[in-house]
């Protein structure tokens, strides 16, 4: 009979262990540790993601009852105080590093975006994580309330999430924005939350395309309209100048558009530093910075990064960044099927077989394949 190897032993092996091995070298904190490895403590854990592991017992428990199984991933028995001290004390800064080698792997293999140009598409925003405050101390956001913020870039090229930091609450989306190095020629996404005019000219300065809302509240003279297709939801296409009190932030002239949705009849107002593309692409451009919410939507409801198995500020992270680890290795797994089946499809067959001997890629792939020494392919040998 044919021997395969289980499912998650062939997920791991999308992790080159080598490459693992010198990062962990390199964010070591400590002395060398004896009963639990960095690449024990990366498998336990997204074993716990994979399958929904919601606490340390919980862990330990599973871990115990597939031990067989594990024995060739070179793990070894996982006892819950030992996986907690080595989430407490060593650096989370390891699966940070691993989540930027990841999605350089992924990026290799992730299909465009689809629109007809050749730009490079993102979209920018924060979503934040809510922590009890007597729980998490070191999360303080405000007087009785506890919080941290993921800060994410999402590139439209498979919906990777291109750029992750995590902060304490209070740390503003734009502070954030303006540290980030973005390529030239790249067209970023934003909502009202990160109007800065400064930052505007900043990006149009280094040859970046930004679209984003205009609050309600700008002051603007209009220098040129140009006609529009109402029948494609089109309101307005002008060319405008920012002036009062905000005037000597933003020096150069911004198109504004105004776009009514056909389906829910609101009306929004789109900022951009863009006059060569259409003011319909322009409109979808903003309207496909929804994959972002669905991104923060999604990790926040299949991934366990709402409730932690840890309260330390390491093991918090530690926790996240490899949930995000997680998402990139599902994603991996989903360009490379060449299916249409979600994400979320995938995670769902992987938490019913990720101890089973299988096939990996049939199995995403919903084939059917009788290994050698099955009944049906004794049969079909016979006759």
């Amino acid at each position: 009979m044919a021997h395969n190897n289980t499912v998650l032993s062939q997920i791991l092996k999308l992790v080159c262990r080598h490459e693992f091995e010198s990062l962990a070298k390199q964010h070591h904190q400590g002395q060398k540790l004896r009963k639990m490895t960095r690449w024990g403590q990366f498998t336990t854990l997204i074993i716990a993601q994979l399958s929904g592991r919601t606490s340390l017992r919980d862990i330990e428990g599973n871990m115990a009852a597939q031990q067989s199984k594990l024995y060739h991933l070179g793990i070894e028995k996982v006892s819950r105080s030992t996986l907690a001290r080595v989430n407490k004390s060593q650096p989370s800064s390891l699966y940070e590093s691993l989540f930027n080698r990841l999605l350089h792997r992924c990026q290799s293999r992730a299909p465009r975006h689809g629109f007809r140009f050749k730009n490079r598409l993102l979209s920018m925003d924060a979503t934040t994580i809510d922590l009890c405050l007597s729980v998490f101390p070191w999360a303080k956001f405000r007087t009785t309330k506890g919080a941290i913020k993921l800060h994410a870039v999402v590139d439209h090229e498979g919906y990777l999430p291109a750029f992750v930091s995590i902060t304490n609450g209070k740390v503003h989306e734009v502070n954030m924005a303006k540290k980030l190095s973005l390529a030239k020629g790249s067209i970023v996404v934003m909502d009202r939350g990160y109007t800065d005019y400064s930052w505007y000219n900043a990006l149009h300065n280094k040859g970046i395309w930004f679209v984003t809302r205009q609050k309600r509240n700008a002051t603007f003279k209009v220098v040129k309209r140009r006609a529009v297709k109402k029948y494609t939801g089109l309101t307005s296409d002008q060319t405008i100048q920012v002036v009062g009190s905000k005037a000597g932030q933003c020096a150069i002239a911004l198109r504004r558009i105004g776009y009514r949705d056909p389906e829910t009849g609101k009306h929004y107002v789109f900022l951009t530093n863009n006059f060569k593309l259409a003011a319909k692409t322009i409109a979808d451009i903003y309207k496909a910075r929804w994959q972002i919410e669905m991104f923060f939507k999604w990790i926040k409801q299949n991934l366990k990064i709402k409730t932690f198995i840890g309260t330390s500020k390491n093991a918090v992270m530690t926790q996240i960044w490899i949930a995000l680890c997680a998402y990139l290795i599902l994603s991996y797994l989903k360009f490379s099927s060449c299916m249409d089946r979600s994400i979320g499809q995938i995670l769902k067959l992987l938490q019913l077989n990720i101890f089973e001997r299988r096939e990996l890629m049939p199995l995403i792939r919903g084939q059917t394949v009788e290994p050698p020494g099955s009944i049906n392919h004794l049969q079909t040998s016979f006759l």
